[in-house]
């Protein structure tokens, strides 16, 4: 009864308690948190290098060990990188 008890009164006016069922919840939104700032991130990445440097890193990746190609594959631009590395390019100082 460590997660608490929920109390409940019979017909006959006997108080009995019963153990709190626990559910454990996904948390999602931690998981999209995560994904936000990860896709954040790249686009940091993406505006702050160039495309052309960005795009040589990400195949310099992909031609590493097995963990590279993975971060690599993960790092690979995709629109929602592109359209946040255009809003953080507004932001960023230019060269």
């Amino acid at each position: 009864m460590a997660n608490g008890v929920v109390k409940s009164v019979n017909s006959d006016g006997l108080i009995v308690a019963k153990p709190r069922l626990y559910r454990p919840r996904f948390p999602l939104k931690g998981l999209l948190a995560v994904l936000f700032l990860g896709f954040l991130f790249k686009g940091f990445l993406f505006a702050y290098l160039g495309e052309a440097e960005y795009l040589e890193r990400v195949a310099t990746l992909q031609g590493g060990t097995l963990l590279e190609q993975a971060g690599g594959w993960v790092m690979q631009p995709d629109l929602v990188t592109v359209l946040a590395a255009d809003g953080i390019a507004m932001i960023l100082p230019q060269k």
